[in-house]
């Protein structure tokens, strides 16, 4: 039993309103991940972790018999699966209460009513501390409290009632805030004063716990004096606190655990097209497995740059020289300036043995640059490490340097790194770190966490850089690493990004040695490819293929114009209202569906001459079971066509690959369609205790058939 199993069944108790953790090593990462992944969707995940300080972690380690990993990379995994990451156990159960009573604010800004100037200050340092803002009032609102409070009050946000605030006027302020767009969340704060009735004040905003539709705090602050008043507001749903710094800090947990559920889950509108670059990726791996074959492990700089721009990734021209004279040939061929680079299988840190030059602008300083650098490198490492030189244009473009990486954590796999770049990359330390495979809202999260992101929009007169080019760079760059677990590292630095386009000038990649049979494997799941395949339908092809991030618009369409009576589908997706609105957390469940647990298969064809999905199915696996469990459903005008059974029959090949022993649906008994269907596929059908419901079921056999 690990955490997975307990996040399942915790996911799936009525009666669990937040799941707690608390965490000295992740254990199994992938399974964790992925049973998180799949529960923070309905309930909220709070962790805590020990083991931070390396006198912890040592603890941790000989606790646990487990390597703890890196603190950094975890904290991106966390936000990765939707788990909030918590730092003081009192934290913990805090953020249980909150999250099982309050909604989550849409946004940072805080208003807070006061009866004291101080506590009111205090709250807005706490809550700048870490990311929140606070409130800017409409005129409108302050213009309406204008006429409830004293003529003395703030006129301002903090909204400082005076310190002989009635019940009244703490309920009249509130309710006035609470219609202020330029709100997210409110915190109330009492302090005892001669005229203060914490009780009584307590009683008059209980009715607002839950009416304004926005986070409701409270920090009574009197110990004992204030102690009834309190427990009136917690019985009530609405959280109060001993001091208002505490509120502000769970404020802004709040809003930190919105954005990790909003950014992993966000309509995705960038198309990378990872579907279509199986050429690529068949040529990156003979290039990998023939440079390990040979026992080498180090790539030469123009190994490593023709595996990145199999990927699509910008990088310079670059020939290979092995004589003064080939490198000037190579020089008149690029094109004046260019730069000499050593080219070696040895050597990864050019610039220490002499191994770069610049600016070179004629035959003559190319030739002369080769015999220069071979002495160089002779001398200050070894002849053996002088394999020729590398010939590249000298690129000119202004822009920012940017380093772009991949490296190994020994719990969670391969690990990508995005931040400023260049020769000091350690000393600045202005670095985000990824989960692979992002997609474009995991880059975008990336950047925004990076100090060089506010240069990357323009700074002092310079452009601004594409910053969708960058991101799908990012993207294609982390598709790489998982697509190959052979890499170890990876490291392009620096990558130019400038108002003028995006180029690798340097980058570096160090494989897996051949005596290393078991790789290691990311902690998410990629795209399964192997299961995309062109299929022949009503004379022209279709594509069948696992569903992307970016199909949620497609599917959407799809859902609203399939016919659910008569699919091999019991749960409908689509409201049936005037609007026939799809659920949004059934599309996010679909599109951002985690491949271990779920293989949503898509087939991709044409409606009215633009590409559509026209039908679509899932093999769900059955925690602690063989068993998947499947649904499809097809277009009303592409049915009785043959179209859902080829759709079938890749879903129960898939389930085979999966290892699966049974696939069953659930299917309504007077759904005759759908029961044919089956039956047809050789399907046993059979009663289960829902009289309205029939089980279908097939057992497998036999390798599956991709």
């Amino acid at each position: 039993v690990d955490f997975s199993d307990f996040i399942e069944y915790l996911a799936n108790d009525e009666n669990t309103k937040s799941i707690v953790l608390y965490m000295e090593t992740i254990g199994n990462a992938r399974s964790f991940l992925s049973a998180a992944r799949e529960a923070s969707m309905t309930k909220p995940i709070i962790v805590i972790k020990g083991g931070k300080t390396d006198a912890a972690a040592k603890a941790a380690a000989s606790h646990t018999g487990s390597l703890t990993g890196s603190d950094a990379v975890l904290d991106a995994a966390f936000k990765r699966a939707g788990v909030l990451r918590v730092e003081d156990i009192a934290d913990v159960f805090e953020m249980a209460d909150i999250l099982s009573k309050q909604p989550l604010p849409q946004g940072r800004r805080l208003a807070i009513v006061t009866n004291a100037g101080g506590p009111g200050v205090l709250a807005c340092d706490a809550l700048a501390k870490n990311g929140g803002l606070l409130a800017e009032l409409e005129p409108t609102t302050i213009e309406k409290l204008n006429k409830v409070l004293p003529a003395a009050w703030s006129h301002g946000n903090p909204i400082d009632v005076l310190g002989d605030a009635t019940p009244s006027i703490y309920a009249n302020s509130l309710a006035i805030v609470a219609e202020d767009k330029n709100t997210d969340g409110y915190l109330v704060i009492l302090t005892p004063q001669a005229m203060t009735a914490p009780e009584a004040c307590a009683e008059a905003l209980i009715k607002y716990a839950s009416s304004t539709g926005k986070p409701v705090l409270s920090s009574w602050m009197g110990g004992p004096d204030v102690a009834a008043g309190a427990k009136a507001l917690r019985e009530a749903g609405i959280p109060c606190y001993a001091y208002p710094d505490m509120a502000c800090r769970t404020f802004n947990y709040m809003n930190e655990y919105r954005d990790t559920l909003e950014s992993n889950h966000q309509s995705i509108d960038m198309h990378t097209q990872l579907d279509q670059m199986s050429e690529g990726r068949e040529e990156a791996a003979k290039l990998i497995n023939s440079i390990r074959s040979t026992g080498r492990t180090l790539m030469t700089e123009a190994e490593s740059k023709k595996l990145l721009k199999l990927y699509g990734l910008p990088v310079t021209a670059c020939e290979v020289a092995q004589s003064p004279k080939e490198a000037g040939v190579a020089a008149e061929k690029i094109g004046f300036p260019v730069v000499v680079k050593l080219n070696s299988t040895t050597i990864t840190h050019k610039f220490d043995v002499g191994g770069v030059k610049l600016n070179l602008r004629s035959k003559s300083e190319v030739e002369k640059a080769f015999t220069e650098m071979k002495e160089s490198v002779s001398r200050l490492a070894s002849p053996e490490g002088f394999e020729g030189v590398t010939v590249q244009p000298m690129i000119s473009m202004k822009g920012h340097e940017i380093i772009l990486g991949s490296s190994l954590d020994p719990q969670l796999g391969p690990v990508v790194l995005f931040g400023m770049g260049g020769s000091l990359v350690e000393v600045f330390k202005d670095s985000a770190l990824g989960l692979p495979p992002l997609n474009a809202n995991l880059a975008t999260k990336m950047l925004h966490q990076t100090k060089i992101y506010e240069a990357l929009k323009g700074v002092r007169g310079m452009k601004g850089v594409d910053t969708d080019k960058l991101k799908e760079v990012m993207v294609r760059f982390s598709v790489m690493v998982v697509d190959h677990p052979e890499i170890m590292e990876c490291d392009i630095n620096p990558l130019i990004a400038g108002p003028d386009g995006i180029v690798s000038l340097d980058s570096r990649v160090l494989l897996h040695g051949p005596e290393v049979k078991e790789l290691p494997q990311p902690a998410i799941r990629p795209y399964p490819y192997q299961y995309s395949k062109a299929r022949d339908f009503a004379g022209k092809k279709v594509q069948i293929r696992p569903v992307l991030h970016e199909d949620e618009e497609k599917l959407e369409k799809f859902y609203q114009q399939a016919t659910w009576s008569r699919g091999c589908d019991t749960a409908s997706p689509v409201s049936k209202g005037k609007s026939s609105e799809v659920d949004r957390d059934h599309l996010v469940k679909t599109c951002f569906a985690d491949f271990d647990r779920s293989v949503v298969l898509v087939v991709e064809g044409e409606v009215n001459g633009e590409k559509a999905i026209i039908a679509a199915g899932r093999v769900n696996k059955v925690h602690m079971s063989e068993d998947m469990t499947c649904a499809l459903q097809v277009l009303p005008q592409f049915a009785k066509k043959g179209l859902g059974k080829l759709l079938a029959q890749d879903l129960i090949a898939v389930a085979k690959a999966e290892g699966a022993a049974k696939v069953r649906a659930n299917i309504h008994s007077s759904n005759a369609a759908a029961l044919n269907f089956v039956k047809s596929l050789k399907f046993s059908v059979n009663k289960t205790s829902d009289p309205e419901l029939v089980q279908a079921s097939l057992e497998l056999k036999g390798k599956a058939k991709l």
